[in-house]
């Protein structure tokens, strides 16, 4: 399938525009021509220089750096994002209001970097100035989120800030708390958020700019464009890939879906089944090393862990995810009776990878410098750097001065959502760090879960992980990845860490984060706010419910793995030996082969419902890192291939006339 003909029954570039305003909140912005065009695209670029300036030149104090970060946000995110939806059909249009709520949020932070050495002198003892101008920073940020990524983390927020005041603190402390330490707003998020992710935003850009998701999706026709339902594994292959560069579940579903959707639909899948695996598969993406959302970052802050630690301990449970979807996938054809892509609409692997293969050397750049020492802002410069080199190998996706301009300012536009978010979540954080609320709400929850009837037991480290796990499912559905990580990091991983500790069950840190970290991601498909799901139904202009349904089941590993990797941190290659390794690896493909097998009904054929429970009891006690669940597991399977192989052999065959 090339990559012309891909787009035959995709979308144009305007519809693509349109639904990524409907469903992702970040896209919805201003659009602009002429001389504001300029002026707006300078900002962006200005912004983009400072990042550069800061991370390869400047020297400055974390206070400074990252609230002059916030401060040229504030002010390009007001002239980006109106007050209102519908106003972005407006052209050139900016009101008044939003150039003084710009200009007034961006003087707020500019203040605390003019005034940073008074106001670290004067410590908590602020003057009425130091409280009015923290207040107006805070006041406008939190605007500037309702805007950009909505009103649920808002809400979040603003119920922690008012619990601060009822509890005694006055307003003057909670406005330093808040603006002037780095326990609030300028706190870890948005400093791993300058750091880190911001870099990994404009890696993003450029080797989009480079054409490599065109070139994901042509590598994943190549390996499975002429199995049987090509297309929907073209799809969980192209995502996967793309998820490792992408940090948006909806933006990575519309990008690919746009091409993948109607073919699936053209080769025979139905319109939610299309949806759902285009859905599933981008959200997965985002539990793809090396970048995982972005919160890897904040992960290695957090936890204590390497960043490389964290990226090698995802992969093994990433691959895992996709290759449950991929399983569904081709038992869905199997099925259906569905065929493969012709022979000559699938690019030929060899010529692909010898003309393009090169868009993955600054992939292979970032992961190699990483392992040589080099900090991830660094390798992610290098990167950056080797993306722009390696285009001039072809004509075609070669940087000009204008596709070098679009690729800073995407990666400058693409930085305000995640910033602001990670700044209001940096609002709860400090709020729980002032009044010790995260305690109070631990003690609460374990005291629930710790009941006498499951005093002892691993029942009640259960009944924790699945408290934090409708926490996480609740607060993602309106909750970017980033900022619901931090989120449940502060409240609901040392829930899981502190339950563990009372039982005597020695379960990680990073496997605790981890787990809040899957199921705050998987929210994007989870009905009834499944917008990852919802943006794939409407290209597919299937049933959004539906949709959200079918993506769930597909993927069905991503509320499995998380529990198993708490109760066997092997599954994270945490104190693992080869031997142990190989093992979980051949158990859990195998196990995921028989609960792929037992939800969609067929293995060798139809698969009745009595044997359908047995083979997702099977893989279930497969994917569970464990000698004796292992041999349970593979005999459950093996005795409904038994009957599956039985039933067909018997089955009348047809003589050839």
């Amino acid at each position: 399938m090339s990559q012309n003909k891909n787009k035959e029954p995709g979308l144009t570039g305007q519809e693509t525009d349109e639904l990524l305003a409907q469903f992702d909140k970040e896209s919805n912005v201003r659009r602009f021509t002429g001389i504001p065009n300029l002026l707006i695209k300078g900002l962006l670029l200005l912004f983009a220089a400072y990042v550069f300036w800061v991370t390869l030149i400047a020297n400055l104090p974390e206070q400074i750096r990252r609230s002059a970060f916030l401060g040229l946000l504030i002010f390009i995110g007001y002239m980006l994002y109106p007050i209102r939806k519908d106003m972005t059909k407006q052209k050139n249009h900016i009101p008044w209001y939003d150039f003084v709520l710009g200009a007034l949020g961006a003087a707020a932070f500019i203040y605390y970097v003019a005034n940073f050495d008074a106001i670290i002198a004067r410590a908590a003892r602020l003057q009425p100035l130091d409280v009015y101008m923290g207040l107006l920073g805070i006041i406008t940020l939190a605007e500037l989120c309702r805007r950009v990524v909505g009103l649920p983390i808002l809400v979040v927020a603003a119920g922690f800030v008012a619990y601060a005041l009822t509890a005694g603190f006055s307003l003057r402390r909670v406005v330093h708390q808040l603006f002037y330490t780095t326990d609030g707003i300028i706190g870890t998020p948005i400093g791993v958020c300058s750091t880190f992710i911001v870099l990994f935003i404009f890696l993003a850009s450029f080797l989009e700019k480079s054409g490599i998701a065109n070139f994901f999706i042509d590598l994943a026709n190549s390996v499975a464009g002429f199995t049987a339902g090509g297309p929907a594994k073209v799809a969980v292959i192209a995502s996967a890939l793309f998820g490792m560069i992408s940090g948006s579940s909806v933006a990575n579903t519309v990008g690919s879906g746009s091409v993948t959707i109607p073919t699936m639909k053209k080769t025979g899948y139905k319109g939610e089944f299309a949806a759902a695996v285009e859905a599933s598969a981008s959200t997965g993406g985002q539990l793809m090393p090396p970048i995982m959302g972005a919160a890897a970052f904040l992960m290695a802050e957090l936890t204590g862990y390497s960043y490389a630690a964290i990226a090698v301990s995802g992969i093994f449970p990433a691959v895992l995810y996709f290759t449950g979807i991929f399983l569904m996938v081709h038992f869905e054809a199997k099925k259906l009776g569905l065929q493969g892509l012709p022979k000559e609409e699938i690019p030929h692997l060899g010529k692909l990878i010898i003309t393009k293969g090169y868009l993955f050397l600054p992939i292979v750049m970032l992961i190699g410098l990483m392992n040589f020492g080099f900090t991830p802002a660094y390798a992610a410069c290098y990167a950056i750097a080797s993306a722009f080199v390696v285009s001039f190998l072809n004509k075609e996706n070669r940087f000009t001065s204008a596709r070098l301009a679009d690729a800073f300012i995407g990666g400058s536009r693409n930085t305000i959502g995640v910033a602001i978010a990670c700044a209001v979540a940096g609002i709860i954080v400090g709020i729980v760090s002032l009044t010790g609320i995260g305690q109070q709400l631990i003690g609460k929850l374990i005291s629930m879960v710790n009941l006498p009837v499951f005093a002892a037991t691993r029942t009640s480290l259960i009944l924790a992980l699945f408290f934090a796990m409708i926490t996480c499912l609740i607060l993602g559905m309106g909750v970017p990845t980033t900022a619901n990580y931090v989120i449940m990091a502060t409240i609901a991983a040392p829930m899981i860490l502190r339950s563990s500790a009372d039982l005597g069950v020695a379960v990680p840190i990073m496997a605790a984060h981890m787990f809040v970290f899957y199921f705050g991601i998987v929210a994007d498909i989870t009905p009834p706010v499944a917008l990852a799901a919802y943006a794939g139904a409407a290209i597919a202009k299937s049933n959004p419910i539906k949709s959200g349904i079918t993506a769930t089941r597909l993927a069905i590993t991503a509320f499995i793995i998380p529990y198993m990797f708490v109760f066997n941190p092997a599954m994270l290659l945490i104190d693992v030996t080869p031997f142990k390794f190989i093992q979980i690896i051949l158990s859990s493909f195998i196990g995921m082969w028989g609960l792929a097998a037992g939800l969609e009904g067929f293995m060798l054929k139809k698969v009745t419902f009595p044997w359908r429970y047995i083979s997702i009891a099977g893989g279930i006690l497969l994917i569970y890192p464990g000698l004796v669940s292992d041999l349970l597991g593979l005999g459950f399977i093996t005795l409904v291939m038994a009957v599956q192989i039985h039933f067909k052999k018997s089955e009348p065959r047809l003589l050839d006339p």
